[in-house]
């Protein structure tokens, strides 16, 4: 089967399909895969790529489990251990079942220098770990000589090292280096001149880069540009020159223009050739020779294992000596040096045996995404080396003794030769509260269980809460998840399968939404309880809430997202960091109304209007019906308050839709059919009336003119597919708001049937009479009855193709675009557009998570600011950038009087505690008098209103009105500047307890 003509299973893949495109997925549907090793590193790399959904994958492994497998390998169990399986025999039944799609094998032959390589050529790609450097160099230099290339990767973690090399072939042909989707730009004006330059409409920035090429389309005037290529030279944000434009004919008006995407062609070297002159990626530019210096640093460890036959003893000075010497005598060796790093080389020899499950999951998602760039083509791809050190984890613990580090025989043997035993038991003891079970969720649980966070035993706990149900999108990305678990809950479902992973962990699973409705149980004594919050959410309103929470209760917080192969993390401090929201991303973009009913120029402005128009007629009018009949259960009542003109909010619109309302299939039929031609006829035909083709402004400019399209009204066509698609899904959809069988017989429609008129925005006192009139027939015929009284709202589900509701959005936006001239989208763009779909992939995920993890060992270990890190990657270009977190701020009230986010206020009152007791304990306590006083949106105490004044001898009670269980509220206060005419200062939160005794924790008094 051609790999173009595979169908996509969107049901599994949607969220992916957006990341890759149907392309990519198809030619990595047809790839194999040779995968060895199934440590830690292995096995991260291979639920990626079987999630991802490659042909098929090989896992090749020659170990036998052992109890320090449990540690770094989440597929491997205690029976495993018990039971002498090997590694790989233990994992593959695990990773099969990840992926339907996917055939996985297993191999356990070894393979060493003297295995003829000639098996691998059925294969697309290979990728080896824990494999000696030697071997790395004879399989890659095997791949890099086959015609086509075999694509090679090369992945190890050691201790706090870990590094990616790929080797794609001399000619690997890129399709899409970056991913992005183009985006339509409007023109504003281009000059007849040499070089013509281009101006972008209303301040819009083009987002191009010198040497780009872009697609010119609908340009009045200079006619010639259409459908053209220019190459751009950048002039500023808004303009950019195009070449000689002066033998063209004068620009008019209208246009806008496309990125066109390039393919690129990059060239690789092998690794023998790459070993001495480095091409590496830097990921942390406070440290721009770490990579050089990492690269020297494990060369001189494979050839201390070469030496020694062994890898350098845990916690041994002698052996961290001999690998720093061998580093310097490698470093003379490249061509590409840095400066030695002894520190880094010694904290790699002692921590060499050991391993960081986070590193392996952070590297496993980068090595992922090189690995689907090598199958597919889609994105630029690494060159060639990547390195990544986690010394700022093991910096801190250099002065332990060295039986800190010993093995005990356990599953956490690995993790303690990096950090030692105290710092596992920090772990152990751990109270986390997980927000979220998703994706980001699933990989943080495995990552948790792994590093032994929240074991029973130590007291420690694993607090988790998500809402939601599993959905089979889900099994995509959320590995913890089989097809079994759908419409199951997140939370508890994952709590299970994180236990398989390590039973000694404590979790806790709720299935409630965290947010303000919630805060009876996750209340001010729940945060106490804590040590760590983590975010795993999607949307930031929820990060917003959770934040304001952690930072009001005094805990660490470890955020991170992604979006297609974007990533961050963000670890937030008490009293070191900022917070989540002490930065404001720019609001995103809304789209005007007037554009959205009477003007769209782009295929999302009709996606929109297509969604809106669906949440109008079958959810919103549904439930304003219900509530009215809910509210007026009798119809007489209702018609005898209208014959007596009394306002009735809603009535109107109610006896409309009782008196239209259908009975049978034909009836839904007939009302999409009249709703054809009201969206894509009449309204066209309304608006040509108001504004003809012809018409201009006061300038004299033309009224149509880009970005402005002139509607041309459409003719129903039955014969037409697009117009039969709308009437039947449009009908559909009415029958399940009215409780009415669909049916499958052949559609068949009247099309002499007359609209009723259209109902005015202002009512008339015809339309009352019509109104009493339409609900006093509906009495007399009997048609009031209970399920009349009743419509079934809908909840839009982007989801469900049986629902129909995706095929009217497509079917409505499609229409609507043909109306307007604009560019019909398939299928699945309108469904991420109507959806708000975010696009995700596996390796992204595993990677954010990796990284956010490794934070958390920091945060448990009470590090200082300068360990911390906050990260942001693209592994579709590829870019890891690695910058420390955001210092506290403090805000200067006086000379001697500052505070930050962190800090807090606290006045004790009692019953009689006055507003004018309030004003003058806080001049008594922080030395600084109030001038405003605020509780949420209400001021209780602004000197300049009206009658505030006489509020100083009102209780704080009296003023505030507090629930009877509330023990305190957090007021907002002000303060006077120490210049005239400057604005009031404000100052931190203070926390008002209503009795001394409020039980207020230590920490929020102050103590």
């Amino acid at each position: 089967m051609a790999a173009d003509s595979m169908e996509i299973d969107d049901s599994l893949y949607s969220r992916q399909r957006y990341v890759l495109g149907d392309s990519a997925m198809q030619q990595m549907a047809q790839s194999s895969v040779f995968l060895s090793g199934m440590a830690g590193l292995g096995v991260e790399i291979a639920k990626n790529i079987v999630l991802a959904g490659v042909k098929a994958v090989t896992l090749h492994d020659t170990k036998q489990c052992e109890t320090k497998d449990l540690g770094c390998n989440f597929f491997i169990r205690q029976d495993d251990v018990l039971n002498h399986r090997k590694r790989v025999e233990a994992v593959h039944p695990r990773v099969a079942e990840l992926n339907p799609y996917v055939h996985v094998d297993s191999s356990s032959f070894p393979l060493d220098l003297s295995t003829d390589l000639n098996f691998l050529r059925r294969y697309q790609c290979v990728i080896l770990t824990e494999a000696r450097l030697s071997l790395q160099k004879k399989v890659d230099e095997f791949c890099h000589s086959q015609q086509p290339p075999i694509r090679f990767i090369g992945c190890d973690t050691y201790g706090i090292c870990a590094r990616v090399f790929c080797d794609f072939g001399e000619h690997f042909e890129v399709s899409d280096p970056t991913g992005e989707e183009a985006k339509e730009i409007f023109i504003q004006n281009i000059t007849l001149d040499d070089p013509g330059v281009v101006t972008c409409m209303d301040g819009r920035t083009h987002g191009l880069q010198t040497g780009q090429s872009i697609l010119f389309r609908e340009v009045n005037g200079m006619d010639q540009l259409n459908g053209t290529a220019r190459q751009v030279t950048v002039l500023s944000p808004y303009s950019f020159a195009i070449g000689d434009t002066s033998g063209l004919q004068p620009y008019a008006h209208g246009g806008f223009f496309l990125l066109v995407k390039t393919p690129r062609t990059y060239s690789f070297e092998t690794m023998e050739h790459q070993l001495c002159e480095p091409k590496v990626l830097t990921p942390d530019f406070s440290k721009p020779e770490a990579p050089l210096q990492i690269h020297a640093a494990m060369l001189a460890l494979d050839d201390f294992q070469e030496e020694h036959n062994r890898l350098p003893n845990i916690g041994c000075c002698q052996d961290a000596e001999v690998l720093v010497r061998l580093t310097e005598r490698v470093n003379h060796t490249l061509t590409n040096r840095a400066p030695l790093w002894p520190e880094l080389a010694r904290c790699l020899s002692r921590t060499a045996q050991g391993s960081l499950p986070p590193l392996a999951a952070a590297v496993g998602g980068m090595a992922s995404q090189e690995l689907l760039k090598a199958l597919t083509g889609k994105f630029a791809p690494l060159q060639q080396w990547f390195y990544l050190d986690a010394i700022e984890v093991v910096k801190p613990l250099q002065s332990l003794s060295a039986e800190e580090f010993i093995p005990r025989g356990d599953r956490y043997d690995g993790l303690r030769a990096c950090i030692g035993e105290s710092m596992c038991l920090e772990l152990h003891k751990l109270r986390v509260f997980m927000v979220g079970c998703g994706a980001i969720g699933c990989e943080m649980l495995k990552n948790l269980a792994l590093l032994g966070v929240g074991l029973a035993q130590n007291s420690g706990q694993v607090c988790m809460s998500d809402p939601d149900l599993i959905e089979k999108s889900n099994l995509n990305r959320q590995f913890l998840f089989r097809p079994h678990h759908i419409q199951k809950p997140k939370s508890s479902t994952a709590a299970d399968a994180t236990l398989e992973i390590n039973p000694e962990m404590e979790i806790d699973a709720h299935l409630n939404k965290v947010c303000p409705a919630t805060e009876s149980i996750y209340n001010d004594l729940f945060y106490s309880r804590l040590h760590l919050v983590v975010t795993a959410l999607d949307n930031v309103e929820a990060r917003r809430y959770v934040d304001s929470r952690s930072v009001s209760n005094q805990k660490a917080l470890l955020d991170s997202g992604t979006m297609g192969t974007k990533g961050h993390t963000e670890v937030i401090v008490p009293n070191l960091t900022e917070s989540y929201n002490s930065h404001r991303d720019p609001p995103e973009e809304e789209i005007p109304f007037c554009t959205l009913k009477s003007f769209p120029a782009i295929i999302e402005h009709t996606i929109q209007w297509a969604r809106d128009k669906f949440e109008s007629a079958f959810a919103h009018k549904p439930s304003i019906y219900n509530m009215f009949w809910e509210t007026h259960s009798s119809a007489e009542s209702v018609l005898q308050r209208m014959q007596r003109r009394e306002s009735l909010e809603g009535a109107f619109q109610v006896v409309k839709l009782l008196s239209r309302r259908p009975s049978q299939w034909e009836h839904c039929i007939t009302m999409a059919r009249l709703k054809f031609d009201k969206y894509f006829k009449r309204k066209a035909l309304q608006l040509l009336h108001s504004f003809p083709l012809d018409t201009r402004l006061k300038d004299g400019s033309l009224f149509w003119q880009s970005p402005k399209r002139p509607p041309s009204p459409i003719e129903f066509d039955l014969t037409d597919a697009l117009h039969f698609s709308f009437v039947v899904s449009a009908a559909r959809l009415y029958a399940q708001i009215y409780n009415i069988p669909y049916s499958e017989k052949r559609i068949e429609t009247d099309e002499n049937v007359k609209k009723p008129d259209q109902m005015k925005l202002s009512v008339s006192s015809e339309e009352e009479r019509e109104a009493i009139a339409q609900l006093e027939e509906a009495i007399a015929a009997d048609h009031v009855t209970p399920e009349r009284l009743r419509m079934s709202p809908l909840i839009f589900e982007k989801d469900d193709d049986a629902n129909g509701h995706m095929d009217f959005v497509a079917a409505a936006s499609s229409l609507r675009a043909r109306m307007y001239a604009i560019e019909v989208a398939d299928r699945l763009k309108t469904k991420r557009i109507a959806g708000k779909i975010i696009p995700a992939i596996a390796t992204a995920t595993a990677a954010v998570a990796g990284l956010v993890s490794l934070e958390l060992v920091k945060v448990a270990g009470g590090y200082g600011f300068e360990s911390f890190n906050n990260c942001f990657f693209n592994l579709a270009i590829p870019v890891v950038v690695l910058t420390e977190a955001a210092p506290v701020r403090k805000t200067q009230i006086r000379e001697d009087i500052s505070f930050s986010i962190w800090d807090r206020w606290v006045v004790c009152g009692h019953q009689d505690f006055t507003l004018s007791n309030f004003i003058n304990a806080v001049r008594e306590q922080y030395g600084i008098e109030p001038t405003m006083v605020v509780h949420g949106v209400k001021m209780l105490y602004v000197p300049v209103m009206p009658g505030h004044n006489k509020r100083l001898k009102l209780t704080m009670q009296k003023l505030i009105k507090p629930a009877v269980d509330r023990r305190y509220v957090d007021l907002t206060v002000s303060f006077a500047p120490e210049s005239d005419g400057d604005e009031d200062l404000p100052g931190p939160p203070v926390r008002y307890y209503f009795t001394r005794d409020g039980d207020a924790p230590p920490d929020s008094l102050g103590l």
